[in-house]
């Protein structure tokens, strides 16, 4: 099923926020030096951007939310991938933050997969060099 335009609007305008000092502001189709710099500090290639928060854009509670990024926290520290916080903004302010993870070192296929074992619509791919990337998951 096609996702909506709208909903894809908003995953392209959002802010992903990697938690550091300062904070690191991933945008789509931006070019960003300080998140090549990250990749090269961690020798990778690539990283995703990703959340467990709404599966497939539906909104749900805080509570359902924390649970699902604990599950998301638990699988990547079991599958050892290096990872960092942070969130996902909306710009403007329609939905509320969600707490989400650099993934450092993932490839796309992985990065793909791991969307889609937490239900998500998208992920966020990053390669070293390249403006970061909006994948839509099928």
């Amino acid at each position: 099923m096609a996702l909506p335009a709208e909903l894809i609007a908003a995953y392209r305008a959002a802010h992903y926020v990697v938690f550091a000092d300062p904070e690191l502001v991933i945008r789509i189709g931006e070019p960003n030096t300080d998140l090549d710099a990250l990749l090269q500090a961690a020798g990778a290639a690539s990283a995703a951007y990703v959340t467990a928060a709404n599966p497939r854009g539906v909104r749900r509670s805080e509570a359902e939310n924390k649970n699902a990024f604990d599950s998301l926290q638990k699988f990547l520290n079991e599958k050892r991938y290096r990872h960092c916080a942070g969130e996902g903004r909306d710009p403007q302010g329609r939905w509320p933050a969600e707490q989400s993870f650099l993934v450092v070192g993932i490839e796309r296929a992985d990065a793909a997969a791991l969307g889609r074992r937490f239900g998500q619509n998208a992920v966020v791919l990053i390669e070293e060099g390249r403006a970061p990337e909006l994948v839509l998951l099928d």
